[in-house]
């Protein structure tokens, strides 16, 4: 049975958080500060480092991002982010240091190699490393010379995703990002050549003009470069968030049915290849840490997606980011003016955020395991919480999304796709405020 095309039109939050960031609120830099204040000395910490810059706009970007080529700008926010750094650092008491390191963006290395650099060894300093802590970041390839590969190679850059998109020139056009194959392969020959040892590649399906073949043709590119991850993004069409967006063409963008096949001929092709399915839209190699962590049961979702990251505590650092701590989630000020100077007044730089409860904690565990494993138990469950789920669950169960077999939930192979369904018959916070979300598929 394959679930009603009512599924993939739905719109469900991506589940990256809960509850989600529509349902955050006002937070003070003194709530924050007691926040930090709860971390424990056997706690290994997270940094996510957000960098707004690009030297031009694509036009389906979902990030924070801004175009600019002044280096006074990009040099001020860069001290910027040192100093939050050092606020951070000052105000944590003693930890166990950090496990995972990723720069978002934006482009990280709009900051210049030289900067980048200082930066990170001004984290590795501040706060410490891991024996095997893991950095990662989002990269451009057509910003990828041999002195910036060669800078986050000697900083102890260990996983480097790049933006591919779709190789067809026809569909870079009209989504305003133009890369060519060579720039991609020159891009990896790099890396690879100064040591950096993964990669991971994002492909998007459902792009304007894009069709089955087109989606074929980019993932196995993926594969042919060796990729260690693949995931695979559906374009979110969200113009009344980004209104750049507005720059595609809408009847251009492949209908439901379309985006579905598109999805399909991805994971087929991904699947035959030898590279295991990993949640919602994530593909590795069987030997790659997010394959073993799946088959042990040890895979996370945070805010970049799926993840091997197991740290309890998440600090954002920039403009935009979110952080996860045990006593809630925490947004910086989305304004860049109002980022900066309100670091180099000495406060924290928080706009944002939510106290967690016991039952938005509960809920949450439950969300992310049923992500992750597309399996939850159901007999430890509060029987209230689960009453609240079940008329939700019993509909999955007839449209063939989940099998239910007493305490057990198991989603099906065909339902797979709509696992954001089953996690939000958990949410007790949908349908509650103004947020809207993207399309299910």
């Amino acid at each position: 049975m394959h679930p009603p095309i009512s599924y993939a039109l739905a719109n469900i939050p991506r589940y990256t958080s809960y509850p989600t960031a529509p349902h955050f609120g006002p937070l003070g830099a003194a709530e924050y500060a007691g926040w930090l204040g709860g971390i424990t000395a056997d706690m290994p910490l997270s940094l996510y480092l957000h960098v707004p810059f690009c030297k031009s706009l694509c036009w389906y970007c979902g990030c924070h991002t801004a175009v600019t080529r002044s280096g006074a700008r990009i040099e001020r926010y860069a001290a910027a982010l040192g100093a939050e750094a050092r606020m951070l650092a000052a105000h944590l008491p003693e930890h166990a240091g950090i496990a995972h390191l990723h720069l978002g963006g934006g482009t990280p290395t709009a900051l210049g190699a030289a900067a980048l650099a200082g930066l990170l060894a001004q984290l590795r300093a501040d706060f410490g490393f891991r024996p095997g802590a893991e950095l990662a970041a989002e990269l451009d390839p057509r910003e990828l010379d041999e002195a910036t590969v060669a800078a986050l190679a000697e900083a102890g850059l260990t996983r480097a995703s790049l933006g591919v998109q779709d190789i067809s020139t026809t569909v870079q056009q009209r989504i305003g990002r133009v890369q060519s194959r060579d720039c991609v392969v020159g891009a990896v020959e790099r890396l690879r050549a100064h040591g950096i040892p993964s990669i991971n590649m994002d492909v998007m399906y459902g792009l304007p003009g894009q069709g089955v073949a087109e989606v074929e043709a980019t993932t196995r590119f993926a594969i042919s470069l060796g990729a260690e991850r693949v995931a695979v993004f559906g374009y979110a069409h969200v113009p009344w968030m980004k209104p750049h967006q507005n720059a595609i063409d809408s009847a251009s963008l492949p209908g439901a049915l379309e985006r579905m096949a598109q999805a399909d001929a991805a994971e087929a092709v991904l699947r035959a290849a030898g590279y295991v399915p990993i949640g919602l839209d994530h593909f590795a190699k069987p030997t790659d840490d997010m394959a073993v962590a799946l088959r042990e049961g040890a895979l996370h979702r945070n805010f970049q997606g799926y993840t091997t990251d197991a740290a309890p505590a998440l600090l954002g650092l920039g403009v935009s980011a979110i952080g996860s701590l045990p006593g809630g989630y925490a947004q910086n000020e989305p304004d860049e003016r109002k980022y900066v100077a309100a670091v180099e007044a000495g406060v924290f730089p928080v706009k944002r955020g939510r106290a967690l409860t016991a039952d938005d904690r509960q809920r949450r565990d439950v969300i992310e395991r049923v992500m992750c494993d597309f399996t939850l138990n159901l007999a430890p469950l509060p029987p209230a919480l689960l009453d609240e789920a079940m008329p939700g669950l019993a509909r999955l169960e007839t449209d063939g999304v989940i099998a239910l077999d007493r305490d057990f939930l198991r989603v099906t192979p065909a339902g797979r796709r709509y696992v954001r369904h089953v996690a939000a018959c958990f949410d007790a916070y949908l349908g509650q405020g103004a947020g809207r979300h993207s399309m299910a598929v």
